[in-house]
C-alpha cells in the first residue's frame, strides 16, 4: 500500500461518482498530502438493465464486484448507497463509516408538476422498487405501475419515451445531482416509507485496515449510523432483499430512537405497518423487535408467498 494514495471503488453512474467524489473531496480537505483516486467498477446490477431487480433476485447486485476489488487489493475503500448493501457483509469487511444522511424520502416527478393526490385516474407511474409499487397501489389501486430500471438520466428519458404520468426516485439522489427543480412532490413516509438506508452512504473496508479506518473516522455521523443500524437489523431479521416489498425508517428525538417498518404484498392489497421506540443504546434490538411484531401480525404469510423465510432469532 502506498501511504500517500487511497483508492476508492465506486459504481460508474453519475450519482455513484458524485457520492464517491464527495468522499474524495472531504478526505483531501482533511489530508492535503493524500492522493485519493476513484476506481469505477461495473456491477451486475449496472449491467442488467432490461430485467426488474426483483426478477434477478439475489443480494448485493450493486456491491459484489466492488467488495471483490477490496479483497483483491485493487481498492482500499468502497463507497456505497446504503440501500444497496445487503444486511450481512462478507467476513473481514465492515461498514466503518456512515456519513450524515441526506433526505431519505421518495420523490415524485410528474407531468405538469402534479402531486400524488392530483394524479389522474389510471395514471402510469414508473418505478423499479416493489416497495414503492406496493405502497402506491395500497393508496391508489387504480394506478398502473410500469417497471423502470436505469440511472437517473435514463429514467427521466424513459418517462418521456414511454409517456408515463410520473416516476418515483429517491429525493437524495436528485438533490445530490442538483435536480431538485424536477421534483413535483416529496412523498411523506406516511405515504411511501423509505427504503432501508435510503439517503445514507456506507464506507466499507477491511476490518483490520487501521490506515483507512483512521482516515475516514471524521466522516462518521453517529446519529445516522444508529438509525441505519436499526433499519438494517429489521432487514436482517426478515431476510429481505430487493425482491421483497418491505421498508423501515428510523428517526431520533433526544435519546429516543423511533422505528417504523412495513411488509406488504406486491399488489398492495395487504400492507402491515408498525412503529416501535426505544433508547439509542437499543438500536439493533429495536429492529428485531419491530420485525417480530410484524411477523406476529401476519408478515410471515406475506413473506412465505414470496418464498422468503425470515432468519431464526440469533442467527
Amino acid at each position: 500500500m502506498n501511504a500517500n494514495v487511497l483508492r476508492i471503488g465506486t459504481r460508474g453512474s453519475r450519482l455513484a461518482l458524485w457520492q464517491a467524489e464527495w468522499v474524495q473531496s472531504r478526505l483531501q480537505e482533511l489530508y492535503p498530502e493524500l492522493t485519493v483516486r476513484l476506481v469505477p467498477i461495473s456491477t451486475q446490477g449496472d449491467r442488467i438493465q432490461d430485467v426488474p431487480l426483483a426478477r434477478i433476485g439475489g443480494k448485493g447486485l450493486f456491491v459484489k464486484e466492488i467488495e471483490e476489488a477490496l479483497f483483491d487489493g485493487r481498492i482500499d475503500l468502497a463507497v456505497h448507497s446504503m440501500k444497496d448493501v445487503p444486511s450481512v457483509l462478507p467476513t473481514g469487511l465492515i461498514l466503518a463509516c456512515i456519513p450524515q444522511r441526506e433526505d431519505p424520502r421518495d420523490a415524485l416527478i410528474s407531468r405538469n408538476g402534479r402531486d400524488f393526490s392530483q394524479l389522474p385516474q389510471g395514471a402510469r407511474i414508473g418505478t423499479s422498487a416493489l416497495r414503492r409499487q406496493a405502497q402506491l397501489l395500497y393508496r391508489r389501486p387504480d394506478l398502473e405501475i410500469v417497471p423502470l430500471r436505469g440511472n437517473v438520466e435514463t429514467r427521466l428519458r424513459k418517462m418521456e419515451e414511454e409517456h408515463l404520468d410520473g416516476i418515483i426516485l429517491a429525493a437524495a439522489g436528485l438533490k445530490r445531482l442538483g435536480l431538485m427543480r424536477l421534483i413535483s412532490a416529496c412523498l411523506p413516509p406516511e405515504l411511501s416509507l423509505p427504503a432501508i438506508g435510503q439517503g445514507a452512504l456506507g464506507l466499507e473496508c477491511h476490518q483490520d485496515n487501521g490506515w483507512v479506518l483512521k482516515r475516514i473516522a471524521p466522516l462518521h455521523h453517529p446519529a445516522t449510523a444508529l438509525t441505519v443500524s436499526a433499519e438494517r437489523s429489521f432487514l436482517r431479521r426478515l431476510n429481505g432483499g430487493c425482491q421483497v416489498p418491505l421498508a423501515a425508517h428510523g428517526t431520533l428525538a433526544g435519546q429516543t430512537l423511533t422505528l417504523t417498518g412495513l411488509v406488504a404484498g406486491i399488489d398492495g392489497r395487504c400492507l402491515l405497518k408498525e412503529t416501535v421506540a426505544a433508547s439509542l443504546s437499543q438500536a439493533e434490538e429495536l429492529g428485531v423487535h419491530l420485525a417480530e411484531k410484524l411477523l406476529s401480525k401476519g408478515a410471515d404469510r406475506i413473506l412465505a408467498a414470496l418464498d422468503i423465510r425470515p432468519k431464526p432469532l440469533g442467527s
